[in-house]
């Protein structure tokens, strides 16, 4: 998806229902409210995903978004959370007891559970949603910079390119996703969720945000790592005595790369604390955890072909969020 080279975006991450932080993020990056929708005259915004779950105001960012992106204001990716909503809303043709992309299991609904229930008197508004999401792209690729969610794999967007040019998918792609083993739902799962690895010996953890797993999210990026601790990339560390267990052949070789002579690329999803900075000269994670007292953070991008740290912007996002 080729954009205009001449304006300057503002790359967004994770909202997380955050709406009023969203509000001064936007006020702070100087965009001005006119007839509805949050306006700047000579940029425009990119959200990167996830403006859904979690968070308090989850109805409210989604009209701000959504009518940003109808006004051309801004331009909004699929993130892992409204493909979970999506798959959620999503039936697949078949005998017996009605099936859906995502199955309709006590995790799944915990996990939009506060989704569900901040629409549950507005059931229309949340029909015309999912329909929206349905046409959010799952990556951006502009040239002289690239968009998605989770992860950027080379070669399957080049894959999908083939039959979505721009990334945006149909309803049979969707239904597609319901079986693990498809192309449709090893997409979803790479460039929505990002890479993963197997613990060691059988071990799981028990993330901050209660769930227990049996994998760690993984960098994808990570330049000739040797151990598991040199490619983890998420909140939660693992034990000592497993990030220093050395990387098998088979695993580093199935690792992916993101190389520094790559166009300038920009992920969400990662839940990151601390300072905003670039990973590396050309990749930007913007996700700082906003939901969880962190940070609603975006990258001012103009001309530059390296990131440049000093043009991060964000708000500290308050608990519960402090209103206007």
């Amino acid at each position: 998806m080729l954009l205009d080279p001449q304006r300057g975006y503002d790359l967004i991450g994770d909202v997380h229902g955050c709406a009023h932080s969203l509000q001064h993020l936007l006020e702070r990056l100087g965009y001005r409210l006119h007839a509805g929708v949050w306006r700047h005259s000579r940029r425009m915004a990119v959200f990167l995903g996830d403006i859904i779950d979690r968070g308090p105001r989850i109805r409210e960012a989604l009209h701000l978004v959504h009518g940003m992106v109808d006004a051309g204001q801004a331009l909004c990716l699929m993130g892992n959370h409204e493909f979970n909503a999506l798959g959620w809303e999503t039936s697949v043709l078949g005998a017996g007891a009605p099936r859906y992309v995502r199955e309709h299991t006590p995790l799944h609904a915990r996990q939009l559970q506060q989704t569900h229930e901040q629409f549950a008197a507005h059931p229309a508004d949340w029909r015309e949603f999912t329909q929206w999401f349905q046409q959010l792209p799952l990556f951006v690729d502009a040239d002289r910079f690239r968009v998605v969610h989770a992860c950027w794999d080379a070669p399957m967007i080049a894959q999908l390119k083939l039959a979505y040019p721009h990334g945006c998918i149909d309803q049979a792609f969707v239904q597609a996703a319901a079986d693990p083993s498809s192309f449709a739902s090893r997409v979803f799962n790479r460039l929505l969720r990002g890479t993963d690895m197997r613990l060691p010996d059988g071990l799981t953890l028990t993330g901050d945000d209660g769930y227990t797993r049996a994998h760690f999210r993984t960098k994808f990026w990570a330049d000739a790592p040797q151990t598991y601790g040199d490619i983890v990339f998420q909140p939660d560390a693992l034990p000592e005595h497993v990030a220093q267990r050395p990387l098998s052949v088979e695993q580093k070789q199935r690792l992916l790369q993101y190389p520094l002579d790559q166009p300038l690329l920009f992920i969400g999803h990662y839940w990151r604390r601390g300072q905003p900075a670039p990973i590396q000269a050309n990749l930007a994670c913007l996700d700082y955890s906003a939901v969880l007292s962190g940070k609603l953070v975006a990258y001012r991008l103009d001309q530059e072909r390296q990131l440049d740290p000093d043009k991060f912007c964000w708000v500290e996002v308050d608990r519960p969020e402090a209103p206007l």
